[in-house]
């Protein structure tokens, strides 16, 4: 039984140029985030564990960017969004009920990023009731650092990380919250993250002003912090 689908149209591999567009939707969302805001989200965490880390860093700038409304120039993330469809490939994403369980049907055929932009320029087209439960969904999805399977639906799901192995234990995962001086109980994005972990081994070089006696250790914690935040 289909439940949602997303069409993304894209450039040919073989094509120079880099153009995306969205085709035929049904993203359902009611309630929010519903079996669309699912879908867009489990076709972000599909894609995000196979990018490079700049690339992730800048596809969740672009996230934060849409659920915000902010004016989006063109191209970005080096493709640009259009409208026009014409001459464009095009991949098709569902996510389907088989008995009681959902299963995700991912497109793979054409580069992955489209695929992923796709997704987020997608969220941003959903009403404005769904939008907020969408994007908080798909940042989730950017956490993701397994395979496009059950595992991904269930971490979506349940929204408990721990559980899907993406993450470590509660109580390691407060312990670098604070070493990385993020709020106990938050979700900061990947680029937060590194971003911070950046500046605090900056700060906590002695070049920079860190004190020298402490800073191998310093620099340990804030290293094991971000390993077990980006687990």
């Amino acid at each position: 039984m289909l439940l949602a689908e997303l069409e993304v149209r894209h450039t040919r591999a073989v094509v120079p140029t880099r153009r995306i567009a969205l085709g035929d939707l049904w993203l359902p969302t009611d309630p929010a985030p519903g079996p669309g805001g699912l879908l867009l989200a489990a076709i972000v965490g599909a894609i995000v564990p196979r990018l490079d880390d700049e690339t992730r860093d800048d596809l969740e700038v672009l996230i934060d960017d849409l659920d915000h409304h902010r004016r989006i120039a063109q191209p970005r993330l080096r493709y640009r969004f259009q409208t026009d469809v014409v001459g464009l490939d095009k991949s098709r994403h569902k996510l389907v009920r088989v008995g009681r369980a959902f299963g995700l049907e991912i497109d793979d055929h054409g580069n992955l990023l489209p695929q992923a932009l796709g997704a987020v320029y997608a969220a941003s087209h959903l009403s404005l009731r769904a939008r907020t439960q969408v994007f908080r969904l798909v940042r989730r999805a950017t956490r993701w650092e397994g395979g496009a399977d059950d595992g991904l639906l269930a971490f979506l799901s349940a929204g408990d990380a721990s559980s899907m192995g993406s993450r470590r234990g509660r109580g390691d995962e407060g312990w670098a919250l604070t070493v990385l001086g993020f709020s106990t109980g938050t979700e900061p994005a990947r680029s937060e993250i590194l971003g911070r972990f950046r500046q605090l081994v900056r700060d906590a070089h002695p070049d920079h002003g860190g004190e020298a006696e402490h800073a191998g250790d310093r620099i340990n914690d804030l290293a094991e912090a971000k390993r077990i935040l980006l687990l």
